[in-house]
């Protein structure tokens, strides 16, 4: 145990939601990470990563659990650890040099010390002739080089790096990604292990050591793999290519409840379950996608998210809603599309909303449970708050809001149901508007 620099074991840590009621964020959390490697952290939103992270940087302490930095006891931020945020986080009325020079300054290092590890942190991270330069004047690349300067100017033991390119364009984040791999291989960086919370699975495939995924509602670490390739990585190697598959498998796993047989029916879903936040528009763009060539009805999924170019965090919760409506099914990290998918496909538009109203009542019970509420009642018509009361029963409030309102927003889609924004009451469509 020697190399172990960061260990988490049992870690939980709850905060208060709006209603005063305690949220589990993190459970039982338990992590290692050693000298030399670079561990990447993957997992829907809210599902703690970020909080995590925190807790290793020190700048929140975890309610549960034990957090050592070299075999101590962790209580707050240590002088070894140093953090990347994906706001850039830089002040703006700080010039380049005096932004990467600010944690040295609170270290009360003299001022020329400081300006001469300020200048090699910008020069390393190819900031040369801009130290003069405002944030403002800067692209968001730019920045994201600043911010990283900053952490890496305190030579640090650790580098904690959150979405640190997750704000940027798709090349520009490459080439700062490949920067930093280079520095880390060519060990011209003092650090010893670097960890990276990412929405996007290629990119931890393409950075990492090992791979870990993230479950949600409490955030625990559910699986772990790996990276036993050498740097730099093809992207388009079929080594990379078929982790990347299996992270998919694994991401899709937990969350789409796949099956291997296409005739084989997903468990039943719960009447408080949490509904995926898909855009209508993006599932339908999505499904005629995947029927059309190159695809005809089966995509592996990270070619289907390259195709439609969609991240991993806006790609994963479309598969989700189009697999619990039956639209499409998730075997073996492909998405197929299901006889319903391939009729609703063809279907002119207003066929398609009834097709969608019928999946929606047969295969989410919440809204199933909403049309039958309306239908037993005189003017066909309730206020919102019976459902939401009953959500609350098993979910905090924030997450009943959410469900509630994606529900609604796929029945008005579906003419299952329909919505007042101004009065917040929810009533039977017209006799011509219900579902055929």
């Amino acid at each position: 145990m020697s190399n172990v620099i960061l260990e988490l074991q049992s870690v939980g840590k709850s905060f208060r939601s709006p209603d005063g009621a305690p949220r589990e964020v993190l459970a039982e959390v338990d992590f290692t990470l050693r000298e030399r490697e670079v561990v990447a952290l993957l997992g829907q939103s809210g599902s703690g990563k970020s909080t995590l992270l925190r807790i290793m940087a020190g700048l929140i302490e975890a309610d549960r659990g034990d957090v050592r930095y070299r075999g101590q006891p962790l209580y707050g931020p240590a002088r070894g650890i140093s953090m990347v945020f994906q706001s850039f986080a830089l002040f703006p009325w700080l010039t380049v040099q005096q932004n990467v020079a600010l944690g040295l300054e609170a270290r009360g290092m003299p001022t020329a010390e400081r300006e001469r590890r300020a200048q090699e942190a910008i020069e390393m991270i190819g900031l040369s002739g801009f130290e003069g330069a405002l944030p403002r004047e800067l692209s968001g690349g730019m920045r994201q080089r600043v911010g990283i300067a900053r952490a890496l100017v305190m030579e640090p033991d650790v580098l904690l790096m959150d979405e640190a390119f997750s704000a940027l364009d798709v090349l520009t984040g490459e080439r700062l990604r490949d920067d930093i791999l280079e520095l880390w291989e060519e060990r011209r960086i003092p650090t010893r292990a670097i960890l990276v919370v990412s929405h996007n699975i290629e990119e931890a495939v393409m950075m990492a050591d090992r791979v870990l995924i993230f479950d949600s509602d409490p955030g625990r670490v559910k699986f772990q793999m790996g990276v036993q390739l050498p740097r730099p990585r093809d992207a388009d190697s079929p080594e990379v290519r078929a982790l990347v598959d299996e992270i998919y498998a694994v991401m899709t796993a937990g969350r789409i409840r796949p099956t291997s047989r296409p005739q084989e029916e997903p468990a039943p879903l719960a009447l408080d379950a949490r509904l995926p936040e898909a855009d209508l528009s993006r599932m339908e763009g999505l499904l005629e996608m995947l029927s059309a060539e190159p695809f005809g009805g089966r995509a592996d999924l990270p070619a289907l998210g390259e195709e439609s170019e969609l991240t991993d965090e806006q790609l994963l919760p479309l598969v989700e809603a189009l697999a619990l409506l039956d639209l499409a099914r998730v075997a073996h990290g492909d998405l197929l599309l299901t006889p319903v998918g391939q009729a609703y496909v063809a279907a002119e538009h207003a066929e398609r909303q009834a097709m969608f109203g019928r999946q929606l009542l047969a295969r989410v019970p919440l809204a199933a449970h909403i049309r039958h509420s309306l239908e037993q009642e005189p003017d066909g018509e309730l206020p919102e708050e019976p459902f939401l009361r009953l959500l609350r029963e098993n979910l905090e409030a924030e997450e009943a809001e959410q469900v509630l309102r994606v529900a609604i927003e796929w029945g008005r889609h579906g003419e299952a149901y329909e919505y007042n924004y101004t009065t917040g009451m929810i009533h039977l469509p017209e006799p011509d508007e219900a579902p055929r």
